[in-house]
């Protein structure tokens, strides 16, 4: 629960930075909608989000409408992020156990509240699919464009992705625009895609393949593509391995506040500085949306924004 919910927070912290338009020119009227209210919403403060809100909390598991942070606000979080670990086996239930299908019915009911879907991918390695996102093997990501049979399981992969987003629709039959963040926290190295796994041209590479073969193979136009790094300590870092500005519709990262007690806590410290570069970097980019200067001292949420 804290890790995930941390995640989410890493992503909207520091807020969102964006172009005027989404980078697929064929995003569905709703994602072009998302997308400019993502920018208008960034104006006037933090969107508060939590993994799994609605799926699973303390002491409860699969309760219509319940959510631990309505049991303790009284509202329901702006942000709700899912993942589709598990998608890639053909799984019905996703990588924290949760049923797709109650997945799908809990998107649609954040979508008629005006909520945000997000979605991370914990996906295994499509060089052995019985390893996990965690299980790091070195140049993974070489094989799968290296040897055809790991690319047409990977590619396979994909489709079943496709398959779910273009399920997601609305009362009307349209379909429900989400933020997609593949292949995040990749400076680091835990995972199978991250730093030391892979050079930075293997993981730009997997990186546009995926949005091409979604946005262009697929015809999947209700997407959002968010880049998220987890801690960097310069702008070099942050942008080494930027896959580009073409694929690209927010720029975020992840961060976890694990206290140690064998040196000082420097979250707030190290937050607002990765804060500030990438504030710096959107502009740079044209992925800035101007927002109101954090107050680090006395907001609970980071950013000096509101809680939703």
């Amino acid at each position: 629960m804290l890790r995930t919910a941390l995640i989410l927070l890493g992503l909207t912290t520091g807020s969102l930075f964006a172009q005027s338009l989404p980078i697929d020119r064929q995003a569905t009227k709703e994602t072009r909608n998302l997308y400019r209210n993502l920018q208008k919403a960034s104006k006037k403060g933090t969107m508060f989000g939590h993994q799994d809100d609605l799926g699973y909390g303390v002491n409860w598991r699969a309760e219509a409408g319940r959510s631990d942070v309505k049991d303790v606000t009284g509202e329901y979080p702006a942000v709700f992020g899912w993942d589709l670990g598990r998608i890639e086996l053909d799984s019905t239930k996703e990588i924290d156990g949760i049923p797709f299908e109650s997945q799908r019915k809990m998107i649609q009911q954040v979508y008629a509240q005006g909520g945000v879907n997000t979605f991370s991918w914990h996906l295994n390695n499509p060089v052995d699919p019985t390893k996990t996102s965690w299980d790091a093997m070195d140049f993974s990501i070489r094989n799968i464009f290296s040897d055809k049979e790991i690319q047409n399981r990977y590619d396979s992969w994909l489709d079943r992705v496709a398959t779910y987003f273009l399920s997601l629709k609305g009362p009307k039959g349209e379909l429900i625009p989400v933020i997609f963040r593949p292949f995040h926290e990749h400076t680091g190295s835990w995972f199978w895609w991250g730093k030391d796994h892979a050079t930075v041209d293997e993981y730009v590479k997997l990186w546009r393949y995926t949005v091409e073969y979604l946005r262009d193979k697929k015809g999947v136009h209700n997407l959002l593509y968010a880049y998220s790094t987890d801690r960097f300590t310069s702008r070099e870092e942050y942008l080494e391995r930027y896959p580009g500005d073409d694929v690209i519709d927010l720029v975020g990262f992840d961060i976890y506040h694990r206290p140690q007690t064998a040196k000082p806590d420097r979250f707030l410290e190290d937050t607002r500085k990765m804060v500030e570069i990438l504030r710096t970097i959107g502009k740079e980019k044209r992925k800035y949306t101007p927002l109101p200067k954090p107050d680090w001292r006395n907001s609970p949420c980071l950013t000096g924004g509101r809680r939703y």
